[in-house]
Parts: structure tokens; C-alpha cells; sequence
């Protein structure tokens, strides 16, 4: 994350587009590399709990604890416009996964990660766009950094995501089996809790920087990444078998996004203020308990 958002600062990249894209996808690649291992392994319930729970992480938790920190206040176009497009996302993952347009078996096939794909490469315009007609660039102290080092820094972190990511699959399977805990919980707890700790990082120092842009940027561009790249992606490997007992779970993550929406619609300016960042963090922790029960 360090490398790659020195090299975009090294452009004069905003801090927001750079938190929707750079360190976006910086912090997700460690999604990206369980479930690409995981599907490749035909596990479809950690591929989908790593996703939906790593979105539901970063709404929840990652907001609540720095809303906590630090109310966030940030760019009126991120209410109108990229919130608005993680929500769209969650909804046309729910709406794929139970196969709405053809019936039959809910599996997330080869097709429906195209139309994924397809959304993401959206995306991707939309931000480009964004950055075309963006007027406040800013310098910082990391384009001080060399080439050299930046390229060693996005090496070395993606060379330590690999070997995490298969360390995580390979034990989060021998937890489930010795604890008799379903897979499910796994992925949406153990798993997901682990490929969102770089989120919960960057989004915190970047709270304390009192970067709202790059904290909040970074969990909306995360949680769109995961929904219409890296599932998508798994899905191309081998097609994703859906478990309905994940509906709750998507209908968390739906309402958290839209609850974000409301929050920084009301008053007078953008901000997700303590109380209601408090709100998100006390729905996590109920809803985790509760998943956890089910098992118990």
C-alpha cells in the first residue's frame, strides 16, 4: 500500500481517487488471493464469506471505529456517487447468486462474473473520469520515495499476501474441522476478519492523519472491488455454488451501505458523526454474536 500510494502521489493522483483505486486494491489483494485459492480448491463458502464479510468488516467495524477516532466528513460526490455504486454492487451480487435472470441452480457462473467484470470496468471509467476532471492534487512527502523502493515495497507486499492468503485458506479449514464450526462462519468471521486488516490499518492511520478521503475512500472502493472483481474472478477459476444462508448476511451488508447513505445525508454536511459510527459498531458486534450462536 505504502509503494503503491507513493506512486500515485508521484502523478499528483487525489487522495480520494487514490483511496478508491490504489490503496483500494492494495488492501484487497489479500481477498483476491483467498479466494482465488479457495475456489481453485472448490471452497464456495469461503469464497462468498470472505467477501461478504470482509464488505460487511469494513461498513461496520472499519467505519465505527473510525468514525469513533475521527467523525468523517467527506467529498458531497462520494454520497451521490460511489456509496451509491457499493450499494448497487451488493445488490447485483444477491441478485446473481440466486441466478434471478435464468432460474435453476443458484451458482455464480463464468456468465455472471463477465457481467461483474463488466460493471467493474464501469467503475473503473467512472473514476478515471473523476480523476480527469479533478483539480485538487496534492504533493506529499511520499514522492520523495524512489522508483526503486516503490517497486521493492509492491514486490515484497505482494509476495507476503501469497504466502498469507495460502496460510489462511489451509488453517481456516483446520479450524473449522476441529471446532466443528461450518465453513461459513469461517469465511465470514476468521477469514474475513483477516483479508480486512489491512483496511481496518490504512483506514485508521488515515483517520488519524485526519485523511477522511483516503480512510472512507479506501473502505468504498474496497467493498466494490471485492463484489465485482475478485468474486468475479473466483467465479472465472471455477463457478461458485451459493448458499441461501448467506441471504442475511447480503441483506446486512445492504442495509449498513444504505444506513452509511442516510448518515451522511443528514445535516448540514457529509459526515458520518460519532454516535452514528458508534450505531454501525454496535451492529456489527450484535450480528456477529448472533451468527456465532447459530453455531453454538
Amino acid at each position: 500500500v505504502g509503494g503503491a500510494s507513493a506512486l500515485a502521489k508521484k502523478y499528483n493522483i487525489s487522495d480520494l481517487a487514490i483511496g478508491l483505486t490504489i490503496v483500494a486494491f492494495g488492501t484487497s489483494a489479500p481477498e483476491l488471493v483467498v479466494n482465488g485459492l479457495a475456489s481453485s480448491k472448490g471452497l464456495s463458502d469461503i469464497v462468498y464469506g470472505n467477501i461478504i464479510g470482509s464488505n460487511n468488516f469494513n461498513i461496520f467495524l472499519i467505519l465505527g471505529i473510525v468514525g469513533l477516532i475521527l467523525p468523517i466528513t467527506v467529498q458531497s460526490n462520494m454520497v451521490r456517487k460511489e456509496i451509491p455504486i457499493s450499494l448497487g454492487a451488493a445488490v447485483l451480487v444477491l441478485l446473481l447468486s440466486h441466478n434471478f435472470y435464468m432460474g435453476g441452480d443458484r451458482v455464480l457462473s463464468r456468465l455472471d462474473a463477465v457481467i461483474l467484470l463488466t460493471a467493474f470496468l464501469g467503475f473503473l471509467w467512472y473514476v478515471y473520469t473523476q480523476m480527469k476532471s479533478d483539480d485538487e492534487s496534492s504533493k506529499s512527502s511520499d514522492t520523495q520515495m524512489s522508483s526503486g523502493k516503490m517497486a521493492l515495497y509492491i514486490t515484497l507486499g505482494l509476495v507476503g499476501m501469497i504466502i498469507g492468503g495460502k496460510l489462511v485458506v489451509d488453517n481456516a479449514i483446520a479450524i473449522a474441522s476441529s471446532l466443528g464450526v461450518s465453513t461459513k462462519i469461517i469465511g465470514l468471521t476468521i477469514v474475513a476478519a483477516g483479508t480486512s486488516l489491512p483496511e481496518l490499518v490504512t483506514s485508521i492511520v488515515a483517520a488519524l492523519k485526519k485523511n477522511s478521503d483516503i480512510a472512507i475512500g479506501n473502505v468504498i472502493g474496497s467493498n466494490v472491488f471485492n463484489a465485482l472483481f475478485i468474486l468475479p474472478i473466483s467465479a472465472l477459476i471455477t463457478p461458485v455454488s451459493y448458499n441461501t444462508l448467506f441471504d442475511l448476511d447480503i441483506y446486512m451488508l445492504i442495509g449498513g451501505t444504505i444506513l452509511l447513505m442516510i448518515a451522511m445525508f443528514t445535516g448540514l454536511r457529509s459526515k458520518l458523526d460519532r454516535w452514528e459510527a458508534a450505531i454501525l459498531l454496535a451492529t456489527f458486534i450484535a450480528y456477529t454474536v448472533y451468527q456465532v450462536s447459530l453455531e453454538v
